[in-house]
């Protein structure tokens, strides 16, 4: 997944089965993007916050996330 911080307006498009690429409004600093990117991803996949992780790529534009099956109720 790669991510572009302090964007214009939010989106995500599915470049291939699990390839993503996702723009936010948030900028890359205190954490604020990632937190962004989780509750897109989250929306986009029907599932609670708490159950999309990032894996791998914390600092960095592509990150790998891992999503649980926790549903929204």
């Amino acid at each position: 997944m790669r991510v572009t911080p302090s964007a214009k307006q939010e989106k995500i498009v599915k470049k291939k089965e699990l390839e993503y690429e996702i723009s936010v409004r948030e900028k890359a600093k205190l954490n604020m993007a990632n937190w962004r990117v989780r509750a897109l991803i989250a929306r986009e996949f029907k599932v609670s916050d708490d159950a999309v992780r990032i894996v791998n790529g914390h600092h960095s534009g592509v990150k790998l996330l891992r999503i649980e099956n926790k549903k929204i109720e």
